[in-house]
């Protein structure tokens, strides 16, 4: 399928219908299609090298996933029958403040994520590109490291710290702490804000294994002590795969290993 053959605005639902017998394996988990020839480049940037970065026991745990790359995604009017927005893939660029970077829906056993790429950096559509994953696999994962997880964010809440690794997570801790006094009720305002803080931890976490990013220090921040141990409990579950790292000590380790020459026996 390609913009120039059916350049009509379709359905998120319909569009992932009409590719899925066109999916192209990269692995026995995951899966691609594109609307238009990608260069052998492309492939790597936007399939090959994120789903190489990401964790054998992380991907053993997710559904098969196929990777959708359209031009644009539409936020559309009003809600489907289960009050859930709608969206349209679209070859044309909808106005700005109704564009979206990705949508995701698992059905039938099959995780389906679809990125819009067109006039986007590569940066950005990997961030968006592991949030999904994330976001499956917090869902996913099994309850041992949940709770481990949420004993974490158990201590930080008794100790009052302060900041979030992103906006969603923030907020609904805020909205935790100013609703609910005791703590350590397991209630289903916890279990939100619990699930959000998983996914934007391991959103960090994934993508700092694939990319060489930044954490941006700020007022909403959460302080460095209590990330690195999130992202430590996060190793021990789901370590990254040969050649990849995620602490700089690591990624050091990793260098002065390939510049070392080769021993003499």
């Amino acid at each position: 399928m390609s913009s120039q053959s059916d350049p009509q605005q379709l359905s998120v639902e319909e569009f992932t219908a009409r590719c899925r017998d066109a999916l192209i394996p990269v692995s026995n988990r995951f899966s691609y299609f594109q609307t238009a020839p990608l260069s052998e480049d492309d492939v790597r940037e936007y399939v090959e090298e994120p789903v190489a970065a990401l964790p054998v026991e992380l991907t053993a745990i997710l559904p098969p996933v196929s990777i959708v790359l359209v031009p644009y995604l539409e936020k559309l009017n009003g809600k489907d029958k289960g009050g859930v927005s709608r969206f349209a893939v679209s070859f044309e660029p909808p106005a700005e403040s109704r564009q979206s970077p990705s949508w995701q829906t698992v059905a039938e056993g099959r995780a389906t994520l679809l990125f819009a790429t067109k006039d986007r950096l590569v940066a950005d559509y990997h961030y968006h590109f592991y949030r999904a994953i994330a976001s499956l696999a917090a869902d996913c994962a099994k309850s041992d490291t949940r709770n481990e997880f949420y004993g974490l964010l158990r201590e930080e809440l008794r100790s009052h710290v302060h900041g979030e690794v992103d906006q969603e997570g923030w907020h609904l801790k805020q909205s935790l702490v100013r609703r609910q006094t005791n703590l350590r009720r397991e209630t289903k305002a916890f279990l939100e804000y619990a699930r959000q803080a998983m996914i934007d931890t391991l959103t960090l976490y994934l993508h700092g294994i694939c990319c060489d990013i930044d954490v941006e220090p700020g007022p909403r921040q959460l302080p460095s002590r209590f990330l690195r141990k999130r992202l430590t409990l996060l190793e021990q579950n789901f370590g990254p795969p040969e050649g990849y790292a995620v602490f700089p000590e690591e990624v050091n380790q990793i260098h002065r290993t390939k510049e070392a020459p080769p021993s003499k026996e």
